[in-house]
């Protein structure tokens, strides 16, 4: 790829991000959203972090390596859970999904760590 050519997609990205994360912030300034489409908007946060989590617990083929080994992210995932509901603080979750999957990892799966 040439650098014109770099430059050309470079800013239409530019263009692209500024017209869609910018210009609504300008446009929608001092107005009141509706009701439903506030509530609606609310969603796209847990929406968008339920996806990508589910996209590192879930993929096509995890089982080929065995059922423990695809099993670990799950069972980390449930502490996390756990922790969730006892302390509803992110800190915990974090700390807590973190050494449960590297103590399973170290205990189960020699190598993984």
């Amino acid at each position: 790829m040439s650098m014109h050519d770099f430059f050309i997609v470079f800013a239409t990205c530019l263009v692209t991000m500024l017209l869609c994360r910018c210009l609504p912030l300008f446009v929608l300034k001092g107005r009141q959203l509706p009701e439903g489409l506030a509530r609606a908007l609310g969603f796209i946060p847990p929406a968008a972090f339920a996806a990508l989590v589910a996209n590192d617990l879930l993929s096509p083929g995890m089982f080929d390596a065995g059922v423990w080994p695809a099993a670990m992210p799950l069972v980390a995932a449930a502490v996390v859970v756990v922790v969730a509901r006892k302390t509803k603080s992110l800190l915990w979750c974090a700390l807590a999904g973190c050494a449960s999957y590297a103590l399973l990892a170290f205990c189960f799966a020699p190598g993984a760590v």
